[in-house]
């Protein structure tokens, strides 16, 4: 009796394990669009810090990653128990806060301004200015990192909200950490590419396949800055994508604009274009909703300042 009822157990946690690996699958697809936003904008949040600090910084936000889905699984478990309506509420703020941060990085692009954190070189800052960059990167990617996460939970729970609450529980504290590491381990090879261009290049000095290390090094290291570059332009846009996208999925009479504009425009446009024109709807109200914001801050600081 004993026996049989050990392989009554150990089948149905297979078979719940199966349930789980279906539904992370399902989950998975429908987040990779917030998870390759959230890849451009950590490698370009950690960006520009000292090169041998560059994975200690890394590091950091990944654990102040871990500790966001710490937060946000059982929270969003809770409030989905209590009061399922606070999470669209939740993550309409935070689809603003993102909004309001791409648009005053466009504002400053435009005016030509450096943004207000502290900006520290390798060769003249003090070790005070480039502990205080870090820190100030790390924070905003933390920050930032938080409201991504909070709609990844959001979606993931969308999917399993038919399943029992151990599914859920399962389902979201396993992809909470895959893709905590998958995210920052890609972003942690992306910010070390110019080193392994210098080693590849050291390294064809000396040893076999000399030219195909040299052409790899060299290739690598004309490549990374602007890969960099990409990387800052897609996180800004990142920004009123998601945030853009969480705004137009909260207000239903903007999903209503939005396929009213995608049917009037597919016929000019072609029908290949029906996943692009939503995601381009989306980038728009996200630029306008960060605008607003932004004036609406500025207001508000200049009203402060006044009393």
């Amino acid at each position: 009796m004993a026996g049989a009822s050990l392989l009554t157990l150990l089948d149905d946690i297979a078979t719940m394990m199966d349930d789980v690996a279906a539904m992370s699958k399902v989950a998975a697809r429908k987040t990779a669009g917030v998870l390759g936003d959230d890849l451009a904008l950590n490698a370009q949040q950690v960006s520009g810090v000292k090169a041998d600090r560059e994975l200690p910084v890394v590091w950091a936000v990944t654990k102040g990653s871990f500790l966001n889905k710490l937060i946000l699984v059982p929270a969003a478990l809770l409030i989905s128990a209590v009061y399922p309506p606070l999470i669209t509420v939740l993550l309409v703020i935070g689809g603003l806060f993102l909004c309001f941060e791409g648009a005053e990085k466009v504002i400053e692009k435009v005016h030509g301004k450096k943004h207000h954190t502290p900006q520290a070189t390798t060769q003249t800052s003090t070790p005070e200015a480039i502990t205080a960059l870090e820190q100030t990167k790390i924070k905003g990617a933390i920050r930032t990192d938080f409201i991504l996460s909070a709609e990844i939970v959001v979606i993931i729970l969308g999917t399993v909200a038919s399943e029992s609450f151990q599914m859920q529980v399962m389902v979201l504290s396993s992809m909470a950490v895959l893709f905590t590491i998958g995210v920052y381990g890609l972003v942690a090879a992306i910010v070390k590419l110019d080193d392994l261009g210098l080693y590849l290049l050291k390294k064809s000095f000396t040893g076999q396949f000399n030219r195909f290390q040299l052409y790899t090094g060299r290739a690598i290291l004309v490549t990374a800055p602007w890969l960099m570059k990409t990387l800052a332009f897609v996180g800004t846009l990142a920004m009123f994508l998601v945030g853009g996208g969480i705004l137009t999925h909260s207000f239903h009479s903007l999903a209503e604009v939005s396929g009213q504009v995608t049917a009037a425009l597919l016929p000019i446009v072609g029908e290949w274009s029906h996943w692009l024109l939503p995601i381009l709807f989306d980038g728009i109200i996200g630029l306008i909703a960060g605008l607003i914001v932004v004036a609406m801050f500025i207001f508000a600081t200049k009203l402060v300042k006044k009393r």
